[in-house]
């Protein structure tokens, strides 16, 4: 619901309100966001008094007001969200509309629309000739507000912008900290938090991608907030490259949130008349960390991701890459995937390896054309043989790089990134290909689109295993990412049957941007059990299960060679999307006893596990024991994960509370056969009795007794 009252705006979602007003002298002023408050006008809040303060021609001081989309340098010397040179601008109100539904943004993955409603909201510099038009969706049935801003150039002669950030937001609030999800390779979004105090905090990144290191998503809140109560607002930019989230806390306690693009190496010059739309940026205010999670689950579940698997079922997998990395042929393929359809298993992913020259990672990349001499009957003959096991059949690409070593490269050596003046940097002898270039797009979608075309492939897993280096010029990261999205665009639109899943070196570009092309990106290489309980913990913060590959691999596990059960690595693994790396036709029959068991279990509890409500119910970073939970929408089943790093002598069972239940029922845990009532599980709680030794795990499939 978009209501305009007087002066005032009155943004509605499922349960949430948002609220703008027009100053006197024509700003547009951020208000309120929060819990719903009724559309009701009331006087704008009193603006305090300076002892010292620059005054514009209408004498007002702009550093004193709460302003929706704020400039630099006239009256205000925040850091803004918008800029186009040292002059500043100072936009006002010029007029709004209100429509249904959403309109898609040029070039740019974000939300779908159905559903909504839209506030554009016009602002003018008159004496910068600069037009800003603020985009505001709601939807009745979430509680997430979708910000865009589309800048435009009024004068006669060229504006360049240095920063346009996609929204602004400005809490009055005192006693907030902020919390993101940093990390690397093998350790990706652990959870960091800091106090905010006056100063700013740029958490941002700017390697070509959304990074292992800093990831697009930032949450503000009450100090004091828990994951039951408190204020929480979570900012999250749908966009795969630099991104930033800049908090600047003023000398007045005042906290100022910008959100978008990095502005660092930004730069777009705009002609006359010409338009510059930035990336969506999603928001959600809710009472509690696990409440703000929840909010943005089923948000990317229903308006993020998309197609046909977007509420499917995931095939539970096996991909050959540690069981043979490059090292294979058709009948060791083959004898995997016979054995694999015989413990459960579903679907057969051939990983790197399968083209060109490609027996080691030195070479080959580019030449997207399938090794006769280890694949004799092609992908197709190998895709028929698999379906003819009764297994789907999926395949790794990693389309956005070139190695020296590849017929791609010795034809066009132009066609890699570099900034002109050096030869440019090599990671896992590789280099990236120029995707601002449309000519290098269209290669990428012709090669990729011929191979998917030629087999019964049911699967894709998309690989970037480097970061971007040597741009060449300020903005090559943002036509680079633009690039991206219209290869993705064109490559699974063309092809809505297969299922796509992102991966970068593991879970370097784990972002709202991807999502919006492939429903589940690879979450780490890092598949070490106890690893994963961190990684996973953290990456629920923003994301959803079903959004997050999650598998059992060998042990001991290859980076962290640390030896962990069977048990232990299937039960983490069960709470995504679940499947294995490794060579199954190794392993002791225990084992393979063992995988028949999680994969039967795997399909009952899939479906709870991908589209239920998830709650964290115990947080490894600050104890021994990582607990998660997942609740079937109606509350007739839950699935329950607990996770002991350490063993610890002489120590009480550990007792912890469930949530999401219905009180009032009886739940039976299918694994045990133990019945417990919902308000006891709730209230008092479970004592967790884990078994005898380090690294240990216990699990509950709780169903809803008629």
């Amino acid at each position: 619901m978009i209501k305009k009252i007087d002066d005032m705006f009155f943004l509605e979602g499922k349960n949430f309100s948002y609220v703008m007003r027009v100053s006197r002298e024509g700003f547009l002023l951020h208000d309120y966001i929060g819990e719903k408050i009724a559309p009701v006008p009331y006087p704008e809040d009193s603006r305090g008094w300076w002892c010292v303060q620059t005054e514009d021609a209408d004498g007002v001081c702009l550093d004193e007001l709460r302003q929706e989309y704020p400039g630099y340098g006239h009256t205000d010397l925040r850091r803004p969200a918008v800029s186009c040179g040292p002059a500043g601008l100072a936009l006002k109100y010029a007029g709004h509309k209100i429509t249904d539904g959403k309109p898609p943004l040029p070039g740019l993955p974000s939300a779908l629309g159905d559903g909504a409603e839209t506030l554009t909201v016009t602002l003018r510099d008159k004496d910068a000739k600069v037009r800003a038009e603020l985009n505001y969706t709601v939807y009745d049935s979430y509680g997430v507000l979708c910000r865009s801003a589309v800048i435009t150039n009024e004068g006669d002669g060229s504006v360049t912008l240095d920063r346009a950030y996609s929204a602004s937001v400005e809490l009055p609030r005192l006693g907030l900290s902020e919390m993101h999800l940093h990390g690397s390779w093998g350790r990706e979004r652990h959870i960091a938090e800091n106090r905010l105090v006056p100063g700013v905090y740029d958490i941002s990144n700017a390697r070509g991608g959304s990074g292992h290191q800093i990831n697009p998503f930032v949450i503000v809140k009450d100090s004091l907030a828990t994951e039951d109560s408190g204020f929480c607002l979570g900012i999250m930019p749908v966009y795969s490259g630099n991104h930033s989230t800049e908090i600047e806390v003023d000398q007045r306690g005042r906290t100022r949130i910008n959100s978008g693009i990095n502005p660092f190496m930004f730069e777009k010059t705009l002609a006359p008349g010409e338009s510059f739309t930035t990336p969506e940026c999603l928001l959600a205010a809710a009472d509690g960390l696990g409440e703000l999670s929840r909010t943005f689950h089923d948000f990317i579940r229903e308006r993020i991701c998309r197609g046909k698997f977007a509420r499917a079922e995931r095939p539970i997998l096996i991909n050959n890459w540690e069981a043979t990395y490059m090292d294979f042929d058709e009948e060791k393929l083959l004898s995997i995937a016979s054995l694999a359809k015989e413990l459960g298993i579903e679907l057969f992913v051939l990983d790197d390896g399968w083209f060109g020259k490609r027996n080691n990672d030195r070479c080959s990349l580019g030449d997207w054309v399938v090794n006769l001499e280890k694949l004799p009957s092609g992908i197709g003959g190998l895709a028929e043989k698999v379906n003819s096991l009764g297994l789907k059949f999926g395949l790794w690409f990693e389309p956005e790089m070139v190695s020296p070593d590849s017929d791609l490269y010795r034809a066009h050596p132009d066609w890699a990134v570099s900034s002109g003046i050096r030869a440019p940097g090599l990671a896992r002898s590789q280099l990236v290909l120029d995707l601002t270039r449309g000519e290098v797009q269209d290669y990428v979608i012709n090669a990729v689109n011929s191979v998917l075309d030629s087999a019964n492939i049911e699967y894709v897993k998309w690989d970037m295993n480097r970061y971007v280096t040597d741009m060449p010029r300020k903005g090559f990261n943002h036509e680079y990412t633009l690039g991206y999205y219209r290869i993705m665009s064109a490559i699974t639109d063309a092809h809505p049957n297969i299922l796509f899943e992102g991966c970068s070196a593991g879970g370097g570009r784990f972002d709202a941007g991807v999502l919006c092309y492939m429903p589940q990106i690879w979450t780490s290489d890092d598949t070490d059990p106890m690893e994963r309980v961190y990684i996973q913990y953290g990456t629920s913060l923003a994301y959803p299960p079903s959004t997050m590959g999650s598998h059992v691999t060998d042990g001991p596990n290859q980076y962290t060679r640390r030896p962990v059960s069977m048990n232990t690595r299937g039960d983490v693994a069960l709470s995504g999307n679940f499947g294995y790396e490794l060579d199954i036709t190794k392993l002791p029959e225990s084992d393979l006893r063992a995988i028949k068991d999680q994969t039967a279990l795997c399909r009952e509890l899939r479906t709870t596990v991908e589209y239920g409500d998830f709650y964290r119910l115990s947080d490894p970073f600050k104890c021994n024991v990582g607990g998660w939970m997942s609740v079937a929408k109606d509350k007739s089943k839950a699935y329950v994960t607990f996770t002991k790093m350490l063993f610890e002598p002489n120590s009480a069972n550990v007792q912890i509370r469930l949530k999401g239940l219905d009180p009032s029922a009886p739940y039976t845990d299918r694994l045990t056969g133990r019945t417990y009532m919902g308000d006891m599980l709730m209230n008092r709680g479970i004592s967790v009795q884990f078994p005898h030794g380090d690294f240990a795990t216990a699990s509950m499939w709780l169903i809803r007794s008629k």
